[in-house]
């Protein structure tokens, strides 16, 4: 493997482009001449394939991107003048939420991200770019269960720093098992969560099973999605056993997580869910998404529509520190110190007696600064303060 690596234009950079509307067709001709004249450019096949899956093509995407680091397992992203911090980022293959978003944590630095991306067919190199320190970047997952267990010696016999070096804690973070860690930690409820083939799900169904016998002291409602997904796909919340012989008609999933529903709907009856990143065992408010539906996501929130609920979110970013981080500061001591890793986030909502509801954690879940300044002006000094806290911690790790 040769240490000069191709140079992609970065996922945070195209995501910019995309996310605010920008003209693709001229860059998308470029990179797909490119790639035509020389089918072994693993940079314009990279860029190609972020394009893709950024515009809700996945799967071509990720055959692209596949096409991409078979011509080279080493991608180089510098940022600003690229004279800053080198790091060498172990990954693997995968659309967007497989790996720690780097390139969205650095955008705004001088700092370059050599990407190597390990799989199967190739043993892991001997050789690498000139680097400061590696960070293990590697996402919690059911296909990076085998990747986290495969990179265990290499990471324990690693010279040299690297950031979020213990394989074992990221692999951990399955929902089940998050659930697990926290069942009895202080301030913090953690719903049991369960794995549940279609065989017992369906006869939980017909009546044939009962619910107990997977989560014990528990009734419906329950919320039910695949293991594996991400994003919302195929959640849902079912009622009775009728409900779970209906959701399964209209899934093809084999395996399934299922926990018991909580509402943690307001007195006003929206629904609130924060994303925190914890950068050193410190916690920093990344986006609060304020919704009518239970399932909470940023992007169908209707953040855009109402100034009422940016208000919320900009109240709650310019208080967090002395208001949400003091009330769940026994939660979040438990979640830095249980967790253990030098950098993680976790999606969180309020029960309604006041106790931090955790969701999920992981280090790969997108941290970004794409949405309007116009529309979001108090999400730009909290975001810079969430990347300079991220670079400090590598800028510290790099000095040893």
């Amino acid at each position: 493997m040769t240490t000069e690596a191709p140079s992609s234009l970065g996922v945070a950079a195209l995501s910019r482009l995309v996310y605010q509307g920008g003209d693709l067709q001229p860059l998308w001709a470029e990179l797909a001449g490119r790639a035509t004249a020389d089918p072994t450019d693993a940079a314009a096949l990279f860029d190609l394939s972020s394009i893709l899956q950024l515009t809700g093509n996945r799967d071509q995407g990720l055959e692209l991107q596949a096409q991409a680091l078979a011509a080279s397992a080493l991608i180089r992203c510098s940022h600003g003048t690229g004279e800053g911090l080198s790091i060498l980022a172990i990954m693997v293959g995968g659309d967007m939420m497989a790996n720690t978003p780097l390139d969205f944590m650095v955008e705004d630095s001088d700092m370059t991200v050599h990407a190597l991306y390990i799989d199967a067919t190739a043993p892991f190199p001997e050789q690498f770019p000139p680097h400061d320190l590696a960070f293990l970047a590697i996402g919690e997952s059911e296909p990076n269960q085998f990747w986290l267990e495969q990179i265990g010696p290499i990471v324990a016999g690693w010279q040299g720093p690297m950031l979020n070096a213990a394989p074992d804690r990221i692999a951990a973070l399955t929902r089940d098992g998050v659930c697990a860690m926290f069942a009895d930690a202080p301030g913090i409820v953690s719903p049991p969560t369960a794995r549940i083939d279609r065989a017992a799900f369906q006869a939980i169904g017909d009546g044939i099973a009962a619910l107990e016998t997977f989560l014990p002291g528990e009734a419906f409602p329950i919320i039910a999605r695949p293991i594996g997904s991400h994003a919302g796909t195929g959640l849902e919340k079912l009622d009775d056993p009728a409900a779970v012989t209906a959701y399964l008609a209209a899934q093809d999933a084999e395996r399934f997580y299922v926990s018991p529903f909580v509402d943690y709907s307001g007195p006003d009856g929206l629904f609130r869910k924060q994303r925190i990143a914890f950068i050193e065992g410190r916690p920093f408010v990344c986006h609060m998404a304020i919704s009518e539906r239970w399932m909470v996501h940023y992007l169908n929130a209707g953040m855009d529509q109402s100034a009422a609920k940016r208000d919320e979110e900009a109240a709650f970013m310019t208080d967090f520190d002395q208001d949400f981080a003091v009330r769940h500061r026994a939660a979040f001591d438990a979640l830095a110190e249980r967790i253990g890793l030098d950098y993680f986030a976790i999606d969180c909502g309020e029960t309604k007696d006041g106790r931090l509801l955790l969701f999920e954690a992981d280090v790969a879940m997108i941290v970004h600064a794409m949405d309007s300044p116009e529309l979001y002006p108090y999400k730009v000094p909290q975001m810079r303060k969430v990347f300079a806290a991220f670079q400090a911690m590598l800028e510290r790790a790099a000095a040893g």
